[in-house]
Order: structure tokens, then sequence, then C-alpha cells
């Protein structure tokens, strides 16, 4: 019996393991600091005893009542000494956790929309009822007899106290079969989610649209720190096959409603250490699934200079004639509060005046009536409208004004108004150029205000004229003051939160195409940073990546013909045919410049061609620590050429040294919630680069700390390593590592390859040097981490590919099954010997042969059959590289040009057509029959990077406005 506490309580651990992540971050100090606060958990403990006491003498109708209640004491005089977590809500918890685990998808849904909803009226006796389902799901002997008696459960309530190993070793091997140990870090974080009055599962699942079990399965992979790059491939199976996107969603959302529900119980302690929580109040609080929802129904409870006006008449004592108003009409006589020396009771106006105060708080607080005016809201035409201020046509900038000359008389249908006219809205008003209002129209209040009258506040008996007057008035006071500002307030909040979304998820998109641009490997390059006073700034670097040469021309300031020669000599002395220009200062200029000397054949023989490319972020790069330490003897102004000739080698290795926001490729980025984008373009950052995967042995530490599971130190410490110890040899080295821990090593060891070839080459000079290749780590030097001898040396041939080592087992299972060897990864022959097997066998026949899943089959088969190097951003574009130029005033309707896309929005897709204003294609011209049908495309639209054939339909000179159509993608 004993195993059944010992696993509540570690679950109940590994539950409270996971801090929140950066979504959070924005909370206020003073809630964070409530949030440290300890003794505050203990408060919330005890009051629930009594709760469960009453519960338990609910279901006195059982046999074993009076051997309840004995249990029930025993286990409130143990909580009273324990600081442990609850017992109910850990239970609850454990449901939550280890379902998701079962094989049978199909039932999952079920009992996870089920459970959570327990443990609201009986806590303790839960334990027995749950036993029982538990001993069914999860095939635990140990709780198949839990309604034995007294002796059952004291030894349940000992077991509390137990903080010995095993159990922690057991919930490792259960919950965590990668290896994960389990550590009570978070305190009671997550037991408040389980608190509430709605199921985090169910609320997740209506909030993403996603299928209850996934939402399920990812609470427990993110409670258990896996990264979104892992779960995204390595565990398919449990998220449906969701991509990288839909998962931070939903991590997104579940951290929405953990602040909600932490909140929530942050504003009940509050409440009750004030006295003024209400049992009512508490259900109120615990339905709140919004910080909307929350905001209002505690907004009159918030300390203040002055209470509401409902407040002000409760202190006057005229709650009692309100409540009697609804409830027995027949005896209430408002004269009897008249009191003529007191402000408020003075004379039976006022009287009238605070029960109507009264009344109106209850309508707008109560949870049916909400209910009841947003079903009305959904069913009519409700506009957002949208004017110039009176005070900024007197006195603003007439250029400000003009940027907002589309929404100066503006009204749409909240159902159908666009994420970028949301933003730009709300720009408007906060600079005070736009007066914003939503309209809801009269006939939603004439109904709400009928239904409370005669249905939902219908008085109990019959009401006097005098008093059936007081309760219309409290309908529409309660609509116009309360109700219609509350749902303007929320309308506002959806919309503005959405287009934040959506906002964000674009600017996403776009990074992760610029970031997945297809290098230009084995050229040397020249970087020009253009400029006119200072000169333009020269970098040449090899197919390595290393500086070359550097230097400043000046070719704007009359002495372009003496230059010319200058970069002439040096490209043909570095055999240099391709010129990267940044788009900055000075770029029309030069790019003429080059297109000229190129069209003339001045660098013959070499055939030079040059392109543009973004130089976002390059200026602030060139002066940051990373810069000075990566190349320390240079000037900042040259650094900056460096970094743009480097953009077009490997952009995502000199990519992932800006800070995100200042790559440039989003919407309204400093409008929105800068938590949020950081914390989304991050996690694009980590995708990317683990995806493309990075080879231990030559990368920066720049570039494997945003591998996922790895951070600053992590990468440090591999740098360290690496220089102290040699190359690493295989992926179990890394447990060699100082920091790198099971979790980690689990998390980052699929996106980090090795280089076959290298790797034998230095173990057979080492050999021939040292006699062994053994001599190269010293394995078990560090301490903690002991190999075993001779494991950690030998260079393993799956380490080249995206296999996980956790699956090496059934790769070596299906190469014995084809009859493939290790050493032939990525050859022809592999790739024919897969084939047969999978022709004959099927996919799923194979994968139950081997017992795994089919996506993990899949992934194997992709890992043995892809070409050794294989880089997933060959079937990304390359950049747009040209030799002739067109001027603005070149353009006619109907040209047809090429171009490329440098940005995409909600609206539009803004493609570089080459004459130094980019066009924009809106997105009505976009259609699913232009796009590439080859092309794979998470959605329908175009990103940074690609290449168009479009053509002009319209330019506008003086506002420099290019409007184009899309022919096709190329």
């Amino acid at each position: 019996m004993s195993s059944l506490p010992r696993r509540v309580r570690s679950v109940a651990k590994a539950l409270t393991s996971d801090e929140l992540p950066s979504f959070l971050n924005s909370t206020s100090e003073s809630e964070e600091e409530e949030e440290e606060w300890e003794p505050k958990s203990k408060i919330a403990r005890r009051p629930r005893l009594p709760k469960k006491t009453g519960a338990k003498t609910k279901k006195a109708a059982a046999p074993r009542s009076t051997v309840a209640r004995k249990m029930v004491k025993k286990v409130a005089i143990k909580e009273e000494m324990d600081v442990s977590l609850p017992i109910a809500p850990v239970e609850d918890n454990k449901m939550q956790l280890i379902k998701p685990k079962e094989e049978d998808v199909g039932t999952k849904p079920k009992s996870l929309n089920q459970e959570p909803k327990v443990p609201k009226k009986m806590e303790i006796n839960s334990f027995q009822g749950k036993n029982q389902n538990c001993s069914v799901s999860d095939e635990q002997p140990s709780t198949s007899v839990p309604v034995v008696g007294n002796q059952v459960k004291q030894e349940k309530c000992e077991e509390e106290f137990a903080f010995d190993e095993p159990p922690s070793k057991k919930i490792k091997l259960n919950a965590c079969p990668e290896g994960k140990p389990v550590k009570n870090l978070g305190g009671n974080k997550i037991k408040e989610e389980f608190e509430m009055n709605w199921d985090i599962v169910q609320a997740l699942s209506e909030v993403t649209n996603v299928e209850p079990w996934v939402c399920a399965n990812l609470i427990r992979l993110f409670q258990e720190e896996n990264t979104i790059p892992f779960i995204a491939r390595y565990r398919k199976e449990l998220i449906n096959n969701l991509e990288a996107d839909a998962l931070r969603e939903v991590q997104q959302a579940l951290e929405e409603l953990r602040t909600v529900a932490k909140k929530t119980h942050t504003m009940i302690q509050k409440l009750k250490k004030e006295g003024k929580l209400s049992s009512c109040l508490s259900k109120a609080l615990l339905n709140c699934r919004t910080l909307e929802e929350l905001d209002h129904v505690s907004a009159p409870y918030k300390t203040g200079s002055k209470g509401t006006k409902a407040q002000r008449a409760k202190q006057l004592g005229l709650e009692p004639a309100a409540l009697s108003l609804l409830q027995n009409p027949v005896e209430l006589n408002l004269f009897s509060y008249i009191r003529p020396n007191t402000k408020g009771l003075a004379n039976i106006q006022e009287v009238e005046a605070g029960v109507q105060h009264i009344l109106a708080d209850i309508f707008a607080k109560d949870k049916d009536t909400l209910d009841f005016v947003r079903k009305l809201c959904q069913q009519r035409y409700i506009s957002i409208q949208s004017t110039l201020a009176k005070v900024s046509s007197k006195n603003g900038n007439e250029k400000d004004i003009d940027k907002f000359q589309l929404y100066h008389e503006f009204s749409c249908n909240i159902r159908n108004i666009q994420h970028h006219q949301i933003l730009a809205i709300n720009r408007g008003e906060n600079l005070k150029i736009l007066t914003v209002k939503v309209n809801i129209p009269d006939g939603v209040k004439n109904e709400f205000c009928w239904w409370c009258v005669n249905e939902r506040w219908r008085p109990k008996q019959f009401l006097k004229p005098e008093f059936m007057r007081i309760l219309r008035s409290s309908v529409e006071d309660a609509y116009k003051r309360l109700i219609y500002p509350l749902l303007c307030r929320e309308f506002r909040s959806k919309l503005t939160s959405d287009a934040e979304k959506e906002s964000v998820m674009m600017f996403g998109r776009n990074l992760r195409q610029l970031l997945l641009t297809s290098p230009v490997r084995g050229r040397t390059l020249m970087g020009v940073d253009p400029g006119y006073k200072h000169g333009c700034k020269l970098a040449i670097i090899s197919p390595t990546s290393q500086i070359l040469y550097t230097d400043v021309v000046y070719l704007h300031s009359g002495q372009g013909f003496r230059e010319a020669e200058k970069i002439k000599r040096l490209l043909l002395q570095y055999n240099c045919s391709t010129v990267v220009i940044g788009n900055g200062t000075a770029c029309r200029e030069t790019e003429a410049y080059f297109a000229d000397l190129i069209m003339k054949k001045y660098f013959a023989p070499l055939d030079v061609v040059y392109c543009i490319v973004s130089e976002a972020g390059a200026s602030i790069y060139s002066v940051s620590p990373e810069a000075s330490k990566e190349m320390p003897d240079l000037d900042p102004n040259l650094r900056s050429a460096v970094s743009i000739a480097r953009r077009v080698q490997d952009p995502l290795a000199e990519l992932v040294k800006i800070e995100p926001k200042h790559i440039g490729v989003g919407m309204y980025q400093h409008d929105v919630s800068q938590t949020l984008l950081k914390a989304t373009l991050d996690s694009v950052v980590e995708e990317c680069v683990s995806f493309v995967g990075v080879d231990i042995n030559i990368c920066s530490e720049i570039l494997l700390r945003h591998i996922a599971g790895l951070n600053t130190n992590r990468a440090k410490n591999i740098i360290e390593w690496r220089e102290k110890n040699g190359p690493f040899i295989n992926r179990e080295q890394l447990k060699e590592v100082k920091g790198l821990g099971p979790k980690t090593f689990q998390q980052c060891a699929g996106f980090i390859r090795f280089n076959q070839e290298y790797i034998k080459t230095f173990c057979s000079n080492k050999k021939n040097e040292l006699g062994s290749c053994a001599l190269l780590t010293k394995a078990g030097a560090l301490g903690k981490k002991k190999s075993k001898p001779g494991a950690s040396q030998q260079p393993n041939p799956l380490d080249q590919t995206c296999i996980h080592p956790e699956s090496y087992n059934i790769a070596m299972r299906f190469l014995a099954l084809i009859g493939g060897n290790a050493n032939d990864i990525g050859k022809s022959d592999m790739q024919q010997k897969v084939n047969a097997v999978i022709q004959k066998e099927g996919l799923e026949g194979t994968a139950k042969r081997l017992n795994t899943t089919v996506h993990t089959l899949q992934l194997i088969i992709d890992g043995l059959t892809q070409p050794e190097g294989y880089d997933i951003r060959t079937d990304f574009d390359k950049p747009d590289f040209k030799r002739s130029i067109v001027c603005f005033e070149d353009l006619s309707v109907g040209a047809v040009l090429t171009g490329k896309v440098e940005n995409a929005t909600p609206f539009g897709v803004f493609v570089d057509i080459g004459v130094g204003k980019a066009g924009l294609i809106p997105v009505r011209n976009i259609t699913e029959a232009k796009l590439s049908k080859v092309k794979k495309r998470r959605s329908l639209g175009l990103g940074p990077g690609e290449r168009v054939e479009v053509k002009v339909l319209n330019v506008d000179i003086p506002r420099l406005r290019i409007t184009l159509d899309l022919i096709r993608v190329l």
C-alpha cells in the first residue's frame, strides 16, 4: 500500500518543478513579491481542511463513514504540521501528468475532461474514489485495495513525511524514462492551476482549438522542461504532428491561463487578509478565465481613495433593503432607512439611489447576466469606429496626421477588421491623433433590460410600482455605467491581443524565412557597407569566413574612377567575383557605381555579380562585446562590412549574433508586448539553429548557445572542454562537460552533428602519435560523469545524422533488418536497401516489427538516407544576384520584373525590385494558384528571401509607392 502516497508525493514534486517562462515576466513587481513570499502558501492551505471534513460528512451514507471521520482528523493533524503539497490537488495533478502517457489516444480526452472536476466538492474523499480508477489506468497493484480501513489511511499520511530517495527514483522511471531527476524547485505554482473552477486541459483546448489529449501531453512535456525543437522533432506521436508555430501558440496560451490562475489566488489571499472575501466572491474569482474578467470582478475590492457607489451604499446599511427588494419586497419599507442627518440617507431619493447602486452592482457581477449580454453581442453588428481627434486637427503635426488618413473616418465590424488596422488605430489613439470607440446597438440594451426585469432578476413576489421603477432603473444603470464599458474594454482588449499575437507570429515567420536563407558556400565575397562622407567600407572574406582584407574607399566624392582601379586590383588579387552591398545610406549610388562598371566589363576577365542584403542590426552588432571579442583588431566601421559579407555566406551563423528584433522584418514591433516578442523570436532562433544543426567541433559559442537545451554558460563550458581535450569524438562525450546533465543532453544531443571524416582523420593522426585514440579524452577525470572504458572514445556514424541517441538501438535493429552498414549512411546503396524493405512491409508494418512509432521510424529513415552534409536550407531561396539596375523613374505600368521578398505583413508583401523602394503586393493578389506547388508551405503567404515575378500595377511617384501583382514564385 505504501507505494501510492510515494507516487503521489513525488508527482507533486515533478509537477511543481517548472518555473514560469519568460512570457510571464511582464507581471508587476508587487505581484512577483507576493509570488515569492513563502508563508502565503501555508495560509492558503490551512483553511481548506474544514472543507475537506465537510465533503466527508456529505458522503455519510457510505458504511465506512465513521472510519472516514477518524481518518480526516488524522489528516488534519498531519496537515497542520506538514508544509508539503495538499493532498487532493496532487492526486488531480497526477492524473493530468500520467494519463497522456497511455497509448490509447482515444480515451485521453474523456478522462482528462472529467477527472479534474472531482476535487472541487470532495477533496480528501477523492483519494478513495480515485484510487480505484488509478488501479485500472495505471495498473498499480498497490492502489487496488483502497478501502481497507483506518490503518491504510494512517500509513498513507505517515508516508507523506518520508522524504527518502526511493520515491524519487520510482517517479524518475515512470514519468521521465529519459532520466530527468525530480526536484521540487517551483513551490506551489502548478497547484493553483488545478484549483480554479475550470479544467486547465479543457480550457487550453478551447482557446487553441487543439485536441484535449494533445494539450494534456504538451502540459506534461513543458512541465518536464522539454524545448519546442525537441518536442516538434522527437515527440511527434504525442503532439499529433504539430509544427513549432502551433506549439508556441499552445505554450503562450498555457502561460496566459497560468497567469490568470496565479493572479486569482493572489487576489483571493489579499481579499481574505483584508476580510472582504465571501464565498460568492471566491466562486466568481475562481470562474475567471481571462485577466479582463478577473479585473472586472476584483475592481470594486481594490484599495483606493474611495470605494464604488455600491460599496458606499453598503456602508450606509442599505444592502438588506436591496436584497429584500428581490427576495421579499412585500415587507420592504424604504422610509425606515431615512436618517435626516446622514449624507446618503437624508431623504427617500437618496435611499432609492443607494439601493439602485447596490442592485446594479449585483447585476453587473453576475456570471449568467454577463454571459447573456455577451451572447447577445455575438448576434448583433458591433463596430469599431475611429475619427480624427479634435485636439490633433488643431495643433498636430501635419505629417503624422496624414499617415493616419485612412482612419480619419473609419468604421468596421469587429468580426471583419484586420489585425494591422487594429494596430494602426491603437497607434493613432496613443499619439492623440485618433479618437476610437466601440458601437454597440441600442437593441442589445433594450433586449438585455427586458430579460433582466422579466426573467433573470424577476422578483419572487409582487412589486409595487415604485419598487418596479427602482428595479428598471437599476438594470439600466448597471448596463450603462458598468456593463457597457466592460464590453467595450473586452472587445478592444481581445482585438488588440489577437492583433499583437498575429504581429508577433508574422515577425517569427519572417525571421525563420530569413534565418533559413540558403547559404552561398565556396565563394570569396567582398562586403560593402555604403556611405557618403566617411566612405564605403570594404571587407573581403574567404570561403571559410576568414577576413582576408579590409579597407575604406570613397566612391561618391569625385574619386570614383581612381578607387575603381583599387577595387579591380583587389578583386583580381583574391579571385573574388561576388560583391555584397548593404542596403543602408548611399546603397542606391553604390549599386549604380558597381552596375555601371559591370556593364562596361571593367572587371574582365572576372564575371562579377552583386547582390543587395539587409544591413539591419549590422551597426549595432559592430560595437557589441561579441564583435569586439571576435574581431578585436578591427575598427567597428569595418566590422559591419564583414558582417554584411557573412550574411550571404552563412546567414544563420551571422544573424544569430544580432538581437532578433533589430533584424527588422516585422510589423508594428514597437507597439506589441516586448516580452512576448522577445520570447517568440528567441524561440524561432532556437528552432532554426536546432533544425539546421551545428558541427560541435567547429561552430562558434554564439551559435552553440542557441541550440535547444543549451545556454550561454553551457555553450561556454563545451567550448572550454573542446579547447582543453581536443575535438569531441561522439555525442556520449557531451555528458563529460560540466553542467550538461541527462535532461540537457536529451534536449541538445539530436541537434549536434559530428563530421565523421574529420574525426577519423584526427583519431588516426593521434593514434600514430600517441599509440591510441583513447588518450584523447580523460574520461572520468572530471569527477561526476564516468563513462564505460572505451565507450566514449569510439566514433559513431549515427552522430552525423538527425537520429536521437535514445533511438540508436532501434536504428541499429533497423540496419540489421535491411542488411545495411552504419558506415554507408547517406549513400545510394543505403537508399536502395531502405526502399526495398519499406516497399515490402510498409512503414507501419516495419514500425510494428521494430516495436516503435511510425514518426520515429521515419526520422531514422531520413537520418540514414540523407546525403552527408545535408542542409535543410538548400530548399530555401538564395540571394538574388544582379548585373544591372533599374531606376524608379524607369518603371511603367504593366512592366514585368523579378524581385526578392523583403518583408511580409498581414495586408501584403513588400518586394525589392531593385529601384531603391520596395513595391507592395496586396494580400488580395496572392492566391494559391500563383504559389509554387513544389515548395512545402506553412501558410498561404510569401516570406523574406523568396524570388518572385511581378507586374507593376501602379506607380505613385510623389508618395514613392509601387503597387504590384504577383505573377508567379520563381
